[in-house]
């Protein structure tokens, strides 16, 4: 596989060359970074802050703006660290809270922003609060700061309503003394109930701790899911995970989340440095995701239709125009992603046939799924607003689809019903060198086994060649640093093109995605700026190969 490109100097547009821009999160590029997977510093086998920490110096040169972490906090990881028992402390398998301070100076020193993950939904079931709870027993206040309720049928033994947790099963369990309390995902996640105002006052206080701290910002995880509806009403379905981001949910997107957002916009806004909030919001519709994005609440909300749209020009423009639509009336950019924690990555998606979802476990064609997965990143970082870049896609890394049963630790797994849990694919260490227990990830082996394919996808495999995904992520960022017409901006100008394509122009940039899988002779715009496959230009044409995606300029 082949990329074409002209030069750019990578260090001229690095995030150290350019003064703090205001607004900086209106075209920023966010890599997530899942701790406990992306480097170890103590050879235990978990990577760690300080291992993070270490590897930044990668992350500035690869060219991003911003690094996001996945929770870091005390936590039993019931379900790898969204099960939050302090807020305000390090798990020590990942350091310590002097290790997180170092690492947000080191990011800062470096021309890095940081954003942290806040978990606002539920806590662990090793909270303080819920401890003292289950413990002084019904008519302890400390309950009424979630949702407990007495059971149903004769002697309560039936769930307070017919809920159904994500990650399967009933979402109640009842304690001891016959009372039931809510969890939305595993039952070592039981949810906060945000009408009781200590609640809000001790996330208010959360916040100040880590904005007072330095971070730059905080992904706010199951942002849509803090209100639930008065009474808690029967949902009247089952399999009710398959309307998530589909229907209406009496659990989900209420409009009472939009006053605690505008709260904490207030705080955020106290503090220098443009400061932001990044919404995890699983709705309907594009337009209710806009609602979390006004003015006055939170700054970025994740395009999870874009996530989950096919590689087709079609499906792929609709989802676009509607984006751009969508932000427009509130003035927030648009946000994109391909893969993230929770899915598999778009590498393996694009190698299996459509239709299947967002998690996947076959590993389908790995040419086609690479090649589409480079053409897709090209498309998506063309696209005006801010995207997002999940660890090791930029060395093309496929979802490992035949981890063993036994080595497996998504929760959802175990519980049958609901997520298909298999996101330990996506969640495999990555691989910094070619050789070594751990392909350099550690020197104590790593937490899920990495497959012997590792070695020649790693960092040090791809550096320097210029057909790697690796280097066409760089170039990439490099290229979209340095073109004024790409980056921040809420509208393209689509151009004619032959059927599977778009084209489509921002000023005097033009980019052509080639969703086909047949070569198509389109218009050379201009000069060649870089491109995921091959290209052939002459006479005013360029052939365009299957599944290929293509920068020019007019300038």
């Amino acid at each position: 596989m082949s990329q074409q490109h002209s030069a750019t100097d990578p260090a001229s547009t690095s995030p150290l060359a350019t003064a703090p821009r205001r607004d900086w999160w209106r075209d920023a590029v966010i890599y997530q970074v899942y701790p406990r997977s992306f480097a170890d510093s103590n050879g235990d086998g978990m990577g760690d802050l300080e291992g993070i920490r270490s590897r930044l110096p990668y992350l500035r040169d690869l060219g991003v703006d911003a690094v996001w972490l996945s929770p870091f906090y005390a936590s039993p990881q019931a379900d790898a660290g969204y099960d939050v028992a302090d807020y305000r402390a390090v798990d020590p398998m990942f350091g310590t809270l002097l290790d997180a301070d170092a690492m947000i100076r080191e990011a800062r020193a470096l021309g890095l922003r940081t954003i942290v993950d806040l978990v606002p939904n539920h806590s662990s079931d090793q909270h303080e609060w819920f401890k003292r709870a289950i413990a002084e027993g019904p008519g302890s206040p400390l309950r009424d700061r979630y949702h407990f309720r007495p059971g149903k049928g004769e002697n309560g033994e039936l769930p307070p309503n017919d809920w159904e947790s994500i990650f399967g099963g009933p979402a109640w369990t009842r304690v001891a003394d016959g009372e039931w309390y809510l969890h939305l995902f595993a039952p070592e996640q039981p949810d906060f109930n945000w009408d009781h105002p200590a609640v809000g006052d001790e996330f208010r206080s959360i916040l100040r701790f880590w904005l007072d701290m330095g971070v730059d910002g905080f992904r706010i995880d199951v942002a849509h899911g803090l209100v639930k509806a008065e009474g808690l009403p029967d949902l009247g379905s089952h399999d009710q995970v398959k309307l998530l981001g589909n229907d209406v949910m009496p659990f989900f997107d209420q409009d009472g989340v939009h006053e605690i957002y505008r709260q904490w916009r207030l705080i955020l806004d106290e503090y220098s440095g443009e400061r932001i909030f990044v919404a995890e919001a699983w709705t309907p519709t594009i337009e209710r995701t806009a609602n979390y994005v006004r003015p006055d609440e939170l700054h970025q909300a994740f395009n999870f239709q874009y996530l989950s749209t096919e590689w087709d020009a079609g499906q792929l423009r609709g989802v676009i125009d509607r984006t751009l639509e969508a932000m427009r009336p509130v003035g927030a950019p648009a946000t994109w992603v391909l893969s993230n924690h929770d899915v598999t990555r778009h590498a393996t998606r694009f190698a299996n046939p459509p239709g299947l979802g967002t998690q996947i476990r076959t590993a389908g064609d790995r040419e086609l799924g690479l090649r589409r997965a480079r053409a897709a990143t090209l498309l998506m970082l063309a696209l005006p607003g801010s995207a997002y870049v999940y660890q090791g896609e930029e060395l093309g890394l496929p979802d490992v689809v035949d981890l063993p049963d036994e080595v497996r630790q998504d929760p959802a797994y175990f519980r049958g019903a609901g997520q298909d849990g298999f996101r330990d694919g996506c969640r495999v260490p990555i691989p910094w060198t070619r050789t070594g227990s751990s392909y350099g990830f550690g020197a104590g082996g790593s937490w899920l086994p990495q497959p012997s394919a590792w070695g020649e996808l790693s960092v040090e495999a791809q550096t320097g060649d210029p057909d790697s995904t690796l280097e066409l992520y760089r170039s990439a960022l490099a290229v979209r640093r340095a073109q004024p017409d790409l980056g921040a901006g809420n509208a393209v100008e689509w151009l004619r093109a032959p059927e599977g394509v778009l084209a489509f122009r921002r000023g005097e940039f033009v980019c052509v995605a080639n969703t086909s899988g047949e070569s198509v002779t389109t218009p050379a715009y201009g000069r060649l700026l870089l491109a995921s496959g091959d290209v052939a230009e002459a006479d005013g044409d360029a052939k365009v190969q299957a599944d290929t995606t293509v920068w020019w300029t007019t300038a």
